[in-house]
């Protein structure tokens, strides 16, 4: 799983000693990050599995030269210390990487550890070692992912340490391979650790991929928040300095921590808000962690938010109660933003230390806590529906993993029924997405509902404290367009499912009526006519071809009367360009064997059909990559392209490297969106500088004002990102203007 091993070959310059001493301290090191209480048994067993680790693993190494040995080790300690797992777990992240990269079979880990320890090493070593040939290797392997995690949460955790370790070490991978594994940690790994309520883990899984996929960025950032450190540090001590003489006097055991936000946090709010680092109000927060009883920890905590409004005004709609009615992923806390006597808001965190160890270790930490049943509970019930959505075969794999991210990241609601049953949904859910996570029929045939005793329409969104009544009818049946108006899984998945059964029948009737057709023509619909038919009309299934057929979207007509020599239907040829196609692929083939294995964008692109992706606009100068399309060529993206993830997630094998070939005359779309106050001339101040100081032609420009303050959006022709960021030094010089942002369209 690791994914940089190699074998030894008696390595030049190896201090085999020294390494062995390592070793021994490392393992020592995973023995003393163990939680709890640890028996005799436990240390046998552990000290057992790293035994035979270390044997199996003795000839390999990482890319970086190091005994692999190391990495199982460090996988281990991150499930014992940062996760907080136990004895089973840590033996066998111990032996995660055996069964696939060893002679040790899974029946030797049976014989040896028993059935549990077997089955975890057979869920880790079935993730990574699948091959598909189907449109999506990626989406198979999330799926994959999930089925594991529906059988023993155990398996995904495992596979979470063994990410955040590979991500940590990910510095020497080569740069195309950097930028897949961390999109992978984007598209999943941190949505994963965000439900199972990892918070640390996915902060760092974050952060990891934005320094991988925009150095630049993250070393910027980076950079800032090290410069302020100790102006935070000050300004902290003292806007909590009322606050501790008063927890004092009340009697409190409490821990104050203050934190800045994870890189990725802050950088993802700067493009939302379309802020820069300074005009971010938020970069860090204050804990306040209370030592308390368990029966007393909610109002104990209401008492911490009392103090501290006494002596700042909080905001009244930045209050989150995750203490009365926590997260699904069991995330209990009490927040609330104030404001500090220098004009600044501050988010306030405030939770007890069982509340603190189960935000930081999530679903691993429930389960240690044995009077948690009703959170766990909570937990249990997202496994369940995880399962029920694996259980349908015939569902698409990117579909499946697309619909199911939606709810991997969501904030989330709280709604109830007419019984006063309380329902958790994700943020931005709908009645309908209600009516299905009541029952699946009860969605099937929703026709409307009532909100609050209001009727609302199926698309109406709900809001926490909502109280819902769906209506029904028998007569009623799913239609494509509720797939716009759902925003969980399970709806989606239901919808489509229940799409195909009436896209199933719908079929029935087409076969029907094409077997008419062409009995008319003195043909018959077998495998050889269907399979014609399907290349002609560019259907992907006999079921697809007859569908469409009966819904009117193919017309049998179009092909008149068709030459039929001993019942074979001779249809002309396809229409495709079949030669372009074979061009590409030879191209493709040339370009990844070469020494650089990277297409040149300018050289290579010559010779074959391509684009750049209108999805982001990338210009010369920008970090790209090529994405082969079907029937398209190769479109150009940015390496930050808002799709850019999802699809080197997915596709990962339609990737292919890209460098800009160097400086012509040749110019490229870029946007600029402009924020600032208004000032009579300001406009033309702009767009002289564009069009006249810095000779670019403009294709679009907009300007709104509204009470003083304007915004603005220019679509303009640039050579490349030089000439773009010495426009954009230009322009933010202008006097009214406040901000300038490059914008993908």
């Amino acid at each position: 799983m690791d994914g940089v091993k190699a074998k030894a070959t008696g390595l030049p310059g190896v201090d085999s000693a020294r390494e062995k001493d390592e070793i021994l301290y490392r393992y020592r090191g995973l023995l003393r990050s163990i939680r709890g209480e640890r028996s005799p048994e436990d240390t046998r067993l552990i000290r057992k599995a790293f035994n035979i680790a270390l044997e199996a693993h003795k000839e390999q190494r990482r890319k970086s030269g190091e005994p692999y040995i190391y990495h199982p080790l460090a996988v281990a300690r991150i499930c014992a210390e940062e996760i907080g797992l136990g004895t089973t777990s840590v033996v066998c992240a111990l032996l995660h990487d055996t069964v696939e990269d060893t002679d040790l079979t899974l029946e030797d880990v049976r014989d040896l550890f028993g059935p549990t320890v077997a089955a975890i090493i057979d869920g880790l070593t079935k993730i990574s070692g699948l091959q598909f040939g189907t449109d999506s290797i990626q989406a198979e392997n999330f799926r994959k992912v999930l089925l594991t995690l529906a059988q023993d949460v155990r398996v995904i955790l495992i596979k979470l340490a063994d990410r955040l370790h590979n991500m940590r070490t990910l510095e020497g991978m080569a740069r195309d391979k950097q930028l897949k594994i961390a999109s992978e940690t984007l598209f999943l790994y941190a949505p994963l650790a965000h439900r199972l309520g990892l918070y640390s883990i996915k902060s760092e899984l974050e952060d990891l991929a934005l320094k991988f996929k925009e150095p630049d960025v993250y070393a910027d950032i980076e950079q800032r928040l090290k410069k302020g450190e100790a102006v935070r540090k000050r300004f902290i001590s003292r806007f909590m300095l009322p606050i501790r003489e008063s927890l004092d006097r009340e009697g409190f055991t409490y821990e104050i921590k203050g934190r800045p936000k994870s890189i990725h946090s802050i950088y993802n709010k700067m493009l939302k808000k379309n802020v820069t680092f300074e005009e971010v109000y938020d970069v860090f927060a204050i804990r306040i962690i209370i030592d308390t009883k368990h029966e007393l920890e909610k109002a104990d905590c209401w008492k911490v938010y009392s103090i501290v409004t006494d002596f700042y005004q909080p905001n009244p709609d930045r209050l989150r109660d995750w203490i009365s009615t926590p997260k699904a992923n069991g995330y209990e806390s009490l927040h609330t933003t104030v404001m500090s006597p220098g004009g600044r808001w501050v988010e306030v965190q405030i939770r007890s230390q069982r509340m603190d160890e189960i935000a930081e270790m999530g679903l691993a930490a429930h389960y240690r806590y044995k009077d948690d049943e009703e959170h766990a509970g909570a937990l249990d019930a997202w496994l369940n529906r995880v399962r029920e959505v694996l259980e349908d075969p015939t569902a698409s794999a990117i579909d499946f993993v697309n619909d199911f991210k939606l709810n991997l990241f969501s904030d989330e609601i709280v709604v109830f029924t007419p019984k006063g049953e309380m329902r958790n949904l994700p943020a931005g859910a709908t009645a309908l997405d209600f009516a299905f996570d009541i029952h699946s029929q009860v969605g099937r045939q929703c026709i409307g509902a009532k909100v609050n005793h209001k009727l609302v329409p199926l698309s109406h969104a709900l809001r926490s404290g909502d109280q819902i009544e769906i209506i029904t009818s028998r007569k009623q049946q799913p239609k494509e367009d509720w797939l716009t108006y759902v925003v969980t899984a399970r709806a989606r998945h239901k919808i489509k499912q229940a799409l195909r059964e009436q896209k199933r029948k719908l079929a029935v009737v087409g076969r029907e009526a094409a077997q008419r057709k062409l009995r008319g023509w003195g043909a018959k619909v077998d495998d050889r006519n269907v399979a014609a038919l399907i290349e002609h009309f560019r259907a992907t299934s006999p079921t697809d071809l007859f569908y469409r057929i009966a819904r009117g979207r193919v017309d049998l007509d179009t092909l008149g009367t068709p030459a039929v020599k001993a019942g074979r239907l001779n249809l002309p040829p396809r229409p495709v360009a079949r030669e372009e196609e074979r061009a590409l692929e030879e191209v493709v083939a040339d370009i990844r064997g070469q020494a650089s294995g990277a297409l040149v964008i300018g050289d290579d692109l010559q010779k074959l059909d391509y684009r750049l992706s209108p999805c982001c606009n990338p210009i010369p100068g920008d970090d790209v990559f090529g994405f082969i399309t079907v029937g398209e060529g190769i479109k150009i993206h940015r390496v930050n392209c808002p799709n850019a993830v999802q699809l080197m997630s997915n596709f990962a094998y339609r990737i292919v490297k890209a460098r800009w070939k160097g400086k012509d005359s040749v110019e490229f779309l870029a946007g600029l969106r402009f924020s600032g106050i208004d000032e009579v001339g300001l406009v033309n101040k702009i767009t002289s500088i564009i069009s006249h100081q810095h000779n670019v032609n403009m294709r679009s420009i907009s300007f709104e004002s509204n009470d003083g303050i304007f915004e603005g959006k220019v679509m303009a022709y640039v050579q490349d990102t030089d000439h773009l960021m010495s426009l954009i030094e230009k322009l933010r010089r202008v006097n009214g203007v406040r901000s300038v942002e490059r914008v993908d369209h």
